[in-house]
Parts: structure tokens; C-alpha cells; sequence
């Protein structure tokens, strides 16, 4: 920016008389006890949205490993089960889940279809419960990640607009002082460089975070549209049997040994 490189030029024709920091501590709290008013409300608001995007983040991490850990234990379940009784009784310990959720939905329409035992009459039913199931699910995982996007895309221009108030107080001081000195310009200075610092540290976390999840997400629904084919295959495949119909047909028998 060519106000900020005048700006910088100035502080180095400064007066080389102008007493130095006692320590980098003792600098940095005259400098937060010089900012002005609208340096002061951006940090402020720059502090909020660090909260909250780390809020979110800690939360999506927590959320996204349940889901994880979760899906794969109902997988390897629903895989080794042999009637569906037994994988709607799993669902209760896997909430967290899409893959359950998926299941949970397709197995109610399952049971008012038939009643809980035989073939399906119409996969059409099953295959729309199924949709919708897998598109709520990820609906659910990809909660509050526009907040993520808006703190990551928009505090950086929160902390530019610091920097050009910043800017602003230095030629104010310059002018008040009448002479190129440090003292006149080191105020503003400080302000920008201070707010855009704090910009960009609360909207790098966010970015990353951001695109991590955004790629976690298409992983997980990819899995569930994969689980929905999976599941549907299977229930196309429950043989004409009672309540307690298994969950994939029929073993082919064992020929009977010659003697």
C-alpha cells in the first residue's frame, strides 16, 4: 500500500533522539493502552469471531470423530448381522452416525411397508426414505460451517479496516506534530499493523479448518450414498420367511456326503 510504505519511510527518518522500549512487554502494553476507539472495537470484534470459530472448530473435530468411529462400527456390524433386528438395536449406540441415521429411517418405512417381516412390496418408497436419510445426515454434519467461511473470508477485511484507521492516526499525528518524529506516527502505525495481524490470525484457523471439514464432509457422503445402495441391495435380497426374516438370503445347502 503506498500510504503504508510513506508511512513506514517516515518512522525511518524518525528522530534518532526519541528514547527507546524499556522491554518488548512494556512496549506492547503502551501500545494497547495508545490504540484509539475504533482499533479498540475491531480487536474486539476480531477476539468474538476467534471465539467462536474455535468454538465451532473444537466442536466439528469432537462431532466429525463420533461420526467416524461410530460409522465404522456399524458398518462392520450391519456386515456380519443376519436379520435387521439386530442392526435396529445397534442404531441406539450409534446416533452420531449418518450410516445409522440412513438405517433408522429406511427400516421404519421398511416396517410399515411389511409389517417388519418378508420382502419389501416397492423398493421406490425405500429408495426415497434412503435419500432423504443421507441428505439430512450430511445436512447435519456441515452445520455451522458457514459460519467458518464468513469469519475466514471476512476478518481479514475487518483487520484492513484497522489498518486504514491506523493509517489515518499516523498523518493525523504527523500533522499535529508538525516534523517527521516517531513519536507523531508510532501510535497509527502500531494500530494497523496490530489489527491486521489479528485478522489474520483469526482468519487463517477458520480457512484451514474450513477446508479440512469441507473434505471430511464429502467423504462422509460419499459413504452414505454407498451404505444406502448397500442397504437397499440387501432388502431386495430378504427371502419370503417370518418375523424374523434374516437380513440376506438363505446359505445354499450343503450336498450330502456319498457313502
Amino acid at each position: 500500500m503506498p500510504i503504508l510504505n510513506t508511512a513506514l519511510l517516515l518512522m525511518m527518518q524518525a528522530d534518532s533522539a526519541a528514547p527507546p522500549s524499556a522491554s518488548g512487554s512494556s512496549a506492547l502494553v503502551e501500545i494497547f493502552n495508545n490504540i484509539g476507539p475504533v482499533a479498540e472495537a475491531v480487536l474486539v470484534l476480531l477476539a468474538i469471531a476467534s471465539f467462536y470459530s474455535w468454538f465451532v472448530i473444537l466442536g466439528k473435530i469432537s462431532s466429525f470423530g463420533k461420526a467416524t468411529s461410530q460409522s465404522r462400527k456399524f458398518i462392520r456390524a450391519f456386515r456380519k448381522a443376519t436379520r435387521l433386528q439386530e442392526i435396529a438395536a445397534l442404531t441406539a449406540d450409534c446416533k452420531s452416525s449418518p450410516l445409522a441415521q440412513v438405517f433408522e429411517d429406511v427400516y421404519e418405512t421398511y416396517k410399515r411397508q411389511t409389517g417388519g417381516s418378508g420382502p419389501p412390496r416397492n423398493l421406490v418408497p425405500l429408495e426415497r426414505s434412503a435419500q432423504t436419510a443421507a441428505s439430512e445426515a450430511v445436512t447435519t454434519l456441515e452445520r455451522r460451517m458457514t459460519w467458518l467461511a464468513t469469519i475466514a473470508s471476512t476478518t481479514v477485511y475487518v483487520g484492513l479496516f484497522g489498518t486504514v484507521v491506523g493509517i489515518i492516526d499516523a498523518f493525523h499525528g504527523l500533522g499535529a506534530a508538525g516534523s517527521a518524529t516517531l513519536r507523531a506516527v508510532a501510535p497509527g502505525i502500531s494500530e494497523a499493523l496490530i489489527t491486521t495481524a489479528a485478522g489474520l490470525f483469526v482468519a487463517i484457523p477458520a480457512l484451514v479448518a474450513y477446508n479440512q471439514f469441507t473434505a471430511r464432509i464429502r467423504i462422509f457422503a460419499a459413504a452414505t450414498d454407498d451404505f444406502c445402495r448397500e442397504l437397499l441391495n440387501s432388502l431386495e435380497e430378504i427371502p419370503m420367511r417370518g418375523p424374523a426374516a434374516p437380513l440376506r438370503g438363505p446359505e445354499p445347502p450343503t450336498p450330502p456326503e456319498r457313502r
